[in-house]
C-alpha cells in the first residue's frame, strides 16, 4: 500500500476549501511545491489530445497546474518504457505532488502498471500528494463497476490503493449519464462502497484516514452484495 497522500476530485481544484486542504497535505504553500503532471488519461478519447492541452496549458474549466507551483513538469506515462528509469524515477521520488489528469481510468491504469510507474507508488516519500482529477481519482480505487465507457469492466483491478471507488462528476448538468439515479445504479455492481462526488468535492486520504471536503453535495453507495 503506497504511504502517500491522495486527494481525489472530480474536477480539480474548485473551491478554495479544496485548496486549502492541498495546502495542508502539502505542508507548505504551493509556490514552495514542486509538481508533475500526468495527461496519459485524456488519449484514450478522440478528443484527447485538446484535454491534454488544456490540463497542461492551464486552460481547464478548473486550476491545477495554474495554481503557482515553484516548479513544474510534465510525465507522458505511455514514453516511459521507451526510456531509461534514471530519467525520470528520480523525479517522482523527489517531487511534492503528481496532479494526475482526468480521461478513462482504465486507459490510465493500464500505461501506469506498463509504464513502471504504478510500482514507484509504495515506495514514494510519506509527503507525496498524489492528486485526482476524474478518471486520476477513479485510478487508484478497487473498482470500476460491470462497465465503464461503454466497456465491460467486471474483473478489471483499479491500483487499489484506497479502499473505495468513486464515481465523478455527480449530477454534472452536461453529462446525463451522471445522475444520482443512474449513478446509483452502477454503484450497485461495484463491490466496495462508492462515493458519488461533484465537481465541487473531493476526498483526502492520509494513512487510511478518508475526509470529505465539499463546497457542493456528495453520496455514498453502499454495495448490493
Amino acid at each position: 500500500m503506497a504511504a502517500l497522500k491522495f486527494l481525489l476530485t472530480s474536477s480539480g481544484i474548485s473551491n478554495k476549501s479544496i485548496q486549502k486542504a492541498l495546502v495542508a497535505l502539502l505542508g507548505k504553500p504551493i509556490a514552495e511545491s514542486s509538481a508533475l503532471v500526468i495527461p496519459t488519461a485524456a488519449y484514450w478519447f478522440a478528443q484527447g489530445p485538446g484535454i491534454a492541452y488544456r490540463l497542461i496549458s492551464g486552460k481547464a474549466s478548473t486550476a491545477l497546474v495554474e495554481l503557482g507551483w515553484k516548479s513544474l513538469g510534465v510525465l507522458e506515462l505511455t514514453a516511459l518504457s521507451s526510456i531509461d528509469e534514471q530519467s525520470w524515477v528520480p523525479l517522482v521520488r523527489e517531487v511534492d505532488a503528481l496532479l494526475v489528469g482526468g480521461g478513462d481510468p482504465m486507459y490510465l491504469c493500464d500505461w501506469m502498471r506498463k509504464s513502471g510507474f504504478a510500482d514507484q507508488l509504495p515506495s514514494l516519500r510519506p509527503e507525496v500528494v498524489y492528486v485526482g482529477v476524474s478518471a486520476g481519482s477513479m485510478a487508484v480505487t478497487p473498482s470500476f463497476g460491470q462497465s465503464y465507457n461503454d466497456r465491460d469492466t467486471r474483473g478489471y483491478r483499479g491500483l487499489e490503493l484506497v479502499d473505495f471507488s468513486l464515481a465523478p462528476h455527480l449530477d454534472h448538468p452536461n453529462m446525463p449519464d451522471n445522475s444520482m439515479a443512474e449513478y446509483a445504479k452502477w454503484a450497485a455492481g461495484v463491490p466496495v462502497p462508492t462515493y458519488g462526488i461533484d465537481d465541487e468535492t473531493a476526498i483526502q486520504v492520509v494513512d487510511g484516514t478518508m475526509e470529505i471536503i465539499s463546497e457542493g453535495h456528495w453520496r455514498l453507495f453502499t454495495p448490493s452484495h
